[in-house]
């Protein structure tokens, strides 16, 4: 029996109602759609091991447009989002197939939209929906994948076979699905990838589902309705394939217009980042933010979206809202081993453009993603070359239409501006740019400029013609030298010989040209990386995080451009792009990016590297070359380049978890020691220690001074002074709240630490507790020589107990105890100790030694000029008042006129510092 074919039409519906009594056929196939279309691509993984797309879904605004409107000529560069007509009210899911505006019943619905705004997980929704029971209008829903269809060729099945094929547990209930009228839908996705034709001469009539046919012609006859005429039809489809379906076989259209309302762009960012993350990250090491934290994200998010319209118009496109998401979940939370920012985007155009061509109709088969590329990436490259961000219409015009002579490439450029310009640029809404456009997101248009580089897209007019000359040398050269070689013997022509070696030098001329070229775009990149303009601007990952959250506190109106375009992702994302993993994604897309030509440019690029990356750079100008190299994820490659590196200065640059894993992923391998690491006022955390530990195993001086490190800190210290391969010799933490309870751990270190010399504890909250612990604890180091503990508000007792344990150290020589809390009598005592013998540990206490100057004098007013914004005022006013008193007093003691002039310039340097403190204090 074919379908309930025989079967009385007042039974249909209750003989299909009989079968669901049975109902274990239809739960499996609910269950196993409900495991298929549940299963997330990576991608979706990183953002935390509870998400799930039917938590975190965020229906878009379903628009619905009449068929005069899909008629009308679209304008050439209709990027405006069109706003819903009057009486036309968003559409619902749920409302998708209710009786149009006369009564009449809707069989067919078809949803358009361009790329980007979310058809794809609309469908998925859909499925899950109905998997849980939330679609109850419906008694079994068959989703198809019209590329999975247009992949069977026209090789026969007929529809019976599809679904048996596709969903085994149906096959029970195939022989009365007809029975179950309207509450069976088809849902196809993705209708551009099948080429249909409605034309009786193309496709004849068929309402047999089990008559083996075309898919397409399958197709074509389910959406006439001359095939299972009661069932249900869901159709997606990007804007060019809509005419594909004529319009009186449709009884519904609705417009996916993506998130519109600025309330679905923040609930859609709310539900995302309030996700708990994944533990994973470098080493181990990443600590998850809090909720306190993911809500700050969310608020300050929230705030520029109100205040910057035109991140508010990049988020008008669900998936740029993923793409932010993607970014907020590199920069703050722990970043998985090997995701690169690079790695970020060109995952986010595989997720939109994956297995899309531009036209399934035309016999190129062109690759959407390649087209974009040639055409978005040529505008994004000229826009970086001549630092510009806005676009007049003329300028998107120019490299859209570049080189197309044809009327097949003029409708190719048709379907490209109608299904996917609007993915890449928008209309700016700044005031003064009305009419121009610019790139969605900023970042984007640095990576296409950066694709369009690296697939050898950019040539000028000298190679394109060379190339040709040499390709038609190359196929006759062989020939034309043989003839050459005859006439050259025959005939007393001496040209000919000559005419022949040109001949062979052609290609290599080309070659060299090609090279030279390679050369030239190697070293237009690496200028840009290092321009002494951007050198005190923020580094890149904090200026990608000031696009999407702004900045917090006072700054110019959030649509105001800056005063010069910075371009610094540009070579970050050229060098991501030369990856393996970027490669083989690109590859996917129908980019594929030669190994040869990855393996020419990196040379090109390492060569221009070797000469410019041997500058001192300022801090955040080198977090931004090693960023370059985590982005490229070529070890040897780094080790190379960055083998010159001895000082690793990185003060003042916030640490961020990213940050951390970016250099210790790019410097953690290498085999040289560092001279020094400089971390001073990086915000660094116990978390950030664990990650830059194989940083620290390389350096010889360490410096994490104003880094807030508590007692929490220490064990992580106490930890990497303990490991085997530690070669640290200065260790320097001063003005950290480390308490004695930090420092007990940090002796534990210490005691088994054969390498560390100099170690300063300056400002880290010892008091008295913490001296007497060193005190009782020094004899179990036996390398020290310098120790620096001043202002740490001990009192005599204290100071005296850790400078006679000083004396009868074996190898200290130095022992800093200034601006402690000390009497005169007990500063007296100190310096009687300092000076009482030969050997043993000098102690440094005052400005004076006696009735001299310290020879140490300028070490302690260095470090409070240096401290002075950071340390309490009143505390330091009062020690450097004390210090003068010292100074005025040995003036006076001695007759010496040598010793009177050092002691007056001294003088002078500390009032010149209590002025300073009594001016910025005002």
């Amino acid at each position: 029996m074919r379908w309930g074919h025989h079967l009385p039409r007042a039974s249909w519906g209750s003989g299909f109602r009989r079968a669901l009594q049975r109902p274990e056929a239809i739960q499996r196939h609910r269950r196993n759609l409900a495991e298929w279309f549940s299963r997330l691509p990576r991608e979706e993984r990183q953002f935390g091991p509870t998400f799930a797309l039917d938590t975190v879904h965020v229906d878009p605004v379903i628009r619905e447009s009449t068929p005069d409107e899909l008629l009308r000529p679209p304008a050439e560069l209709a990027l405006e989002h069109q706003p819903p007509q009057a009486g036309l009210p968003p559409l619902a899911l749920s409302q998708l197939f209710n009786p149009d505006a006369c009564g009449r019943r809707v069989q067919t619905v078809v949803l358009y939209g361009t790329v980007g705004t979310g058809k794809s997980t609309l469908v998925r929704k859909m499925v899950l929906d109905w998997c849980y029971g939330r679609l109850p209008a419906f008694e079994l829903l068959i989703p198809f994948s019209c590329e999975d269809l247009s992949s069977l060729g026209p090789a026969p099945a007929s529809l019976c076979q599809l679904v048996a094929q596709r969903y085994t547990p149906l096959k029970e209930v195939l022989p009365l699905m007809a029975a179950a009228g309207s509450h069976l839908l088809f849902v196809l996705h993705g209708l551009e990838h099948l080429n249909l034709d409605f034309r009786l001469a193309g496709t004849g009539l068929c309402s047999d589902p089990e008559e083996p046919q075309e898919p397409a012609a399958i197709i074509v006859n389910l959406l006439r309705k001359y095939m299972l005429p009661q069932a249900s039809i869901l159709v997606t489809t990007r804007p060019s394939a809509i005419g594909r379906i004529p319009s009186k076989y449709v009884g519904r259209y609705g417009e996916i217009c993506g998130f519109s309302d600025t309330n679905l762009q923040k609930l859609y960012f709310q539900l995302r980042l309030n996700q708990p993350y994944c533990g994973y990250a470098v080493g181990g090491s990443g600590v998850s933010a809090t909720p306190a934290q993911r809500d700050h994200l969310v608020q300050m998010l929230s705030r520029n979206l109100e205040g910057h319209h035109q991140i508010a118009a990049a988020c008008f496109l669900p998936s740029y809202c993923w793409l932010v998401c993607a970014t907020l979940h590199f920069l703050h939370a722990p970043t998985p081993a090997g995701q690169t920012l690079t790695s970020i985007y060109t995952s986010f155009l595989r997720l939109n453009f994956s297995g899309e061509t531009l036209d399934s109709t035309d016999p190129s088969n062109l690759s959407l993603m390649a087209y974009a590329a040639r055409t978005m990436g040529k505008l994004a490259y000229e826009g970086v070359s001549s630092r510009k961000t806005y676009f007049s219409e003329e300028d998107v015009c120019g490299c859209l239409e570049a080189g197309i002579r044809t009327e097949e490439e003029f409708q190719l450029l048709h379907i490209f501006r109608r299904d996917a310009l609007r993915f890449f640029l928008a209309p700016c809404v700044e005031p003064g740019r009305a009419g121009t456009f610019v790139f969605t997101v900023p970042a984007m248009q640095e990576y296409l400029a950066a694709l369009y580089i690296v697939l050898g897209l950019r040539k000028t007019t000298l190679q394109k013609v060379g190339k040709e000359v040499a390709e038609l040398v190359g196929r006759v050269g062989e020939d034309v030298s043989l003839v050459l070689g005859i006439m050259a013997k025959l005939l007393p022509l001496r040209a000919l010989p000559l005419l022949f070696n040109l001949i062979k030098v052609v290609p290599r001329v080309f070659g060299r040209m090609v090279g030279k070229s390679r050369e030239a775009v190697a070293q237009a990149m690496v200028l840009e990386m290092f321009r002494e303009e951007d050198y005190y601007n923020d580094d890149v990952l904090d200026q990608m995080g000031a696009s999407i959250l702004g900045v917090e506190g006072p700054r110019r109106h959030p649509d105001e451009p800056p005063e010069d375009e910075v371009f610094e992702l540009f070579p970050m994302f050229m060098g991501g792009l030369l990856s393996a993993h970027n490669r083989a994604v690109l590859a996917q897309l129908g980019c594929p990016i030669k190994n040869l030509d990855a393996l020419e440019n990196a040379q090109a690029i390492k060569k221009k590297l070797g000469k410019l990356g041997r500058q001192v750079l300022p801090p955040s100008e080198l977090l931004d070359h090693l960023f370059f190299h985590y982005e490229f994820q070529n070890q040897r490659f780094s080790a190379e380049v960055l083998s010159s590196l001895r000082q690793l200065n990185l003060a003042g640059v916030r640490m961020t978890p990213v940050k951390c894993t970016v250099v210790a992923a790019v410097l953690g391998s290498g085999r040289h020691a560092l001279d020094e690491v400089n971390l001073a006022s990086c915000q660094l955390d116990p978390a950030g220690l664990r990650t830059l530990l194989p940083v620290f195993l390389r350096a010889r001086k360490l410096g994490l001074q104003l880094n807030s490190l508590g007692p929490e800190a220490c064990k992580d210290l106490r930890d990497l002074l303990l490991h085997d391969q530690c070669q640290i010799t200065t260790l320097r933490l001063s003005n950290n709240p480390l308490t004695a309870a930090g420092v007990a751990v940090l002796m534990e270190g210490l005691a088994g630490n054969t390498s560390v010399t100099h170690l300063s504890l300056l400002h880290t909250g010892l008091g008295d507790e913490g001296l007497e612990l060193l005190a009782a604890q020094l004899d179990r180091n036996r390398q020290l020589q310098e120790l620096n503990v001043a202002y740490n508000g001990a009192g005599d007792t204290a100071a005296l107990a850790l400078a006679r344990a000083a004396r009868e150290h074996p190898s200290l020589e130095l022992l800093h105890l200034y601006f402690n809390e000390l009497s005169s009598e007990g500063r007296q005592v100190l310096r009687d100790l300092g000076g009482a013998a030969e050997g043993g540990a000098r102690v440094v206490v005052s400005l004076t030694e006696g009735t001299a100057v310290s020879e140490y004098w300028s070490v302690i007013l260095s470090e409070v000029q240096r401290n002075l914004n950071s340390w309490d005022r009143a505390r330091v006013q009062r020690h450097l008042e004390l210090l003068l008193r010292d100074l005025e007093d040995s003036r006076g003691a001695t007759l010496n006129p040598w010793r009177k002039a050092q002691l007056l310039r001294v003088e002078g340097e500390v009032r010149a510092l209590l002025e300073q403190l009594g001016s910025s204090g005002s």
